[in-house]
């Protein structure tokens, strides 16, 4: 089992415990405020990217194409928050959800030391007494695993690029 299969499996674990012990948890299918209030770029690794790719390479050409312009037009953007290119804005769920990465994976289920919950909704929620008993992920361990990253523009870019070559 690759390192990134193992992650995906140990995150799964957890956000089903999470899931299974609170049936009222709000990250769902369908809630999708998150992917709208991006406060970065995603960042990728190399094994991530290439799991990704593989789920961006059989979407239909029109709708990957309208991907990548909106993947394009990230680059120098610097007004924050950004929707997420991967959201079909209109089902309110990833293209790819399969394929996501890890930070989406375990957001809404991960704690990170000094940047907290980040969902507010999660945060308002455990800051009225509920949900005291979950047991958080450690996302600062995750993020220790994961090692060098690079923006989703960037790794969309080199593909097209090679693409183009072809």
């Amino acid at each position: 089992m690759n390192t990134l299969t193992q992650l995906h499996a140990e995150i799964e674990a957890r956000v089903s415990v999470i899931r299974d012990e609170n049936p009222d948890w709000l990250c769902r299918r369908g809630c999708d405020g998150c992917c709208r209030r991006l406060a970065e770029i995603p960042r990728l690794t190399a094994e991530e990217w290439n799991w990704l790719r593989s789920g961006l390479a059989v979407l239909p050409q029109e709708l990957l194409r309208e991907i990548g312009q909106q993947i394009a037009a990230l680059i120098g953007e610097s007004s924050r928050p950004i929707v997420c290119p991967l959201l079909d804005q209109e089902a309110g769920a990833c293209r790819v959800y399969a394929h996501r990465p890890v930070a989406c994976r375990t957001y809404g289920f991960y704690v990170q030391r000094d940047l907290g919950l980040y969902c507010k909704e999660i945060e308002s929620r455990v800051e009225n007494g509920a949900w005291a008993d979950v047991v958080w992920g450690n996302q600062d361990a995750v993020d220790h695993r994961m090692g060098d990253t690079r923006e989703l523009t960037e790794w969309f870019a080199r593909w097209q690029d090679a693409e183009s070559m072809d």
